[in-house]
């Protein structure tokens, strides 16, 4: 009988979430959700030194934004509990313990001082120093000590750390789901250090340890943890788990939209778009990152954002709902190498999906973006606004720059188009207009539509002559709906107040015309 699916999101809170984590915890989600498994989150702190306060509720807050449900977690609880490293300290000593009884692991008493003194050593050399088979047996611990000398310096607390000791000339498998197998030389790992002076395990004990109490089955974690897993393929080994050991599945990088290397921060800075899920202010240097929900992105479109940089579902539809991925994600289907993401594509997915909404779904955050002062129209009217220009826009925000005009009247007006659509006559046709439009009993866009359509073939004038430079006078320049849509709105009253300041502000009155 299978083992039921166990996974598992396991970030360190040194920062805010950036989105290549937030993929992984997808990818991790979908797996789960897709195999009817549970999704683990757990908080791996043992850095304290690294831990910055806020990160922690930064990632479950992100998570839950983007609907990553997950079954067991440190605010959730579960079988498992405590979910958070920190708070399951003591039970990494006794593993570590079981690695020295049986000669996997060793203590090492070299102080930071005399480790720096023996990389500089090396250097003059030009060569990297690694702590290691061959290095280990000219250093201060339990492999070069006697047991007397150990017990001495155990018992006077001397600060000292754990090492796993690697084997010499050992070659380590690892059977990756997305890689195949990926072969290591033991003679190129270092002994890694397992458990730190301050009492707390590193990321390579506890990560192995907890994997295997809470019954991981599979680890979904980037390719930059591959380096890794040989130093974990032996702790299995060391340990006597290696039959239950969690498939291995290492998912590409997130690169950048241009150039080498992986997306950072920098390069969204730099490119002017986020990186980050949620706004993010440093609470060291006070410096803010913007995110993605504030920016004006909605969870499902970032959902698919990051679900296509590196899975590839087969066919060419690149809209999918959260139930369709959980149908269809498979880690098959997840290529090796980086998929480099596009800014630009980015906010097409946004513009997909604020298409899909309805306008009772936008009104809200188009009233948000509204003030007091600048909303003069009921909801009804605002309602039809959206409708108007929604399809103009690709964030929340747009839905006002792309309907200001409803709201102003223009102070100045577009001098490209004034130079090409304001002709020597153009005043006196369009005070031909206003007056039409103020005779109008009726004042909606069908009834000034047939009105201006029939004065323009009556007197066998040019639609533009007319068209353009009123949609000057009434926006500003050539932006903008449909303009008889826009009369109706705004009313008759602005209509025809906008066309008599626009006939002053340009220079060319009625009697001039």
């Amino acid at each position: 009988m299978n083992k039921p699916i166990r996974v598992r999101f396991a970030p360190s809170p040194t920062g805010p979430l950036h989105i290549g984590g937030v993929r992984t915890a997808l990818y991790n989600y979908l797996f789960a959700r897709r195999n009817k498994g549970q999704f683990i989150l757990r908080i791996e702190d043992t850095d304290q030194l690294r831990y910055v306060k806020g990160a922690e509720q930064y990632i479950i807050e992100s998570l839950k934004w983007l609907g990553i449900d997950y079954d067991e977690g440190p605010d959730k609880g579960g079988t498992f509990s405590p979910y958070k490293q920190s708070e399951r300290k003591e039970l990494y000593r006794q593993f570590a313990d079981k690695l020295l009884a049986d000669g996997h692991a060793y203590y090492a008493f070299d102080t930071a001082a005399e480790l720096d003194q023996v990389r500089k050593e090396f250097e003059q050399k030009g060569e990297s120093f690694k702590y290691d088979s061959k290095t280990r047996l000219n250093m201060r611990n339990s492999i070069t000590l006697s047991q007397d000398e150990v017990n001495k310096l155990l018992a006077s607390g001397k600060e000292h750390v754990i090492r796993i000791k690697i084997p010499e000339n050992m070659e380590i498998e690892v059977d990756d789901l997305i890689r195949g197998k990926v072969g290591f030389k033991s003679v190129e790992m270092d002994d890694k250090v397992l458990f730190k002076s301050d009492g707390l395990p590193t990321y390579h004990l506890a990560n192995v340890v907890d994997d295997h109490v809470m019954e991981i089955t599979h680890v979904i974690r980037g390719e930059e943890w591959l380096p890794s897993a040989p130093l974990h393929v032996l702790l299995y080994d060391f340990l006597g788990w290696k039959e239950n050991m969690p498939a291995f599945a290492h998912i590409p990088l997130i690169m950048k939209s241009t150039g080498k290397g992986k997306l950072s921060k920098r390069d969204g800075d730099t490119g002017g778009f986020p990186v980050f899920p949620l706004e993010w202010t440093d609470p060291e240097s006070g410096e803010m990152y913007k995110g993605y929900r504030e920016s004006g992105y909605f969870p499902e479109a970032v959902i698919n954002i990051i679900v296509l940089l590196g899975w590839n579902p087969g066919t060419e539809k690149e809209l999918y709902s959260l139930q369709e991925l959980i149908n269809d994600f498979s880690l098959d289907r997840v290529g090796k190498s980086g998929a480099r993401f596009d800014p630009e594509k980015a906010k097409w997915f946004n513009h997909q999906y604020l298409q899909m909404k309805s306008e009772p779904e936008l009104l809200p955050c188009f009233k948000h973006a509204l003030n007091e002062n600048k909303n003069k129209y009921d909801d009804g009217t605002l309602l039809k606004i959206i409708s108007l220009i929604k399809e103009r826009a690709y964030f929340p925000d747009d839905l006002l720059k792309q309907s200001f005009y409803f709201f102003y009247a223009p102070d100045e007006y577009e001098q490209q188009m004034l130079n090409r659509k304001w002709k020597e006559d153009s005043g006196k046709l369009i005070s031909e207009i206003k007056k039409l439009l103020s005779e109008l009993d009726i004042f909606n866009a069908d009834a000034i539509e047939k009105t201006i359509k029939f004065h323009i073939e009556k007197n066998s004038l040019n639609f533009g002559e007319i068209m353009s430079p009123l949609r000057l006078c009434l926006v500003g320049s050539g932006q903008g709906v449909h303009l008889f849509d826009i009369m109706e709105i705004i009313g008759k009253n602005e209509t025809i107040s906008r066309i008599e300041k626009a006939l002053n502000k340009i220079g060319l009155s009625e009697k001039q015309g």
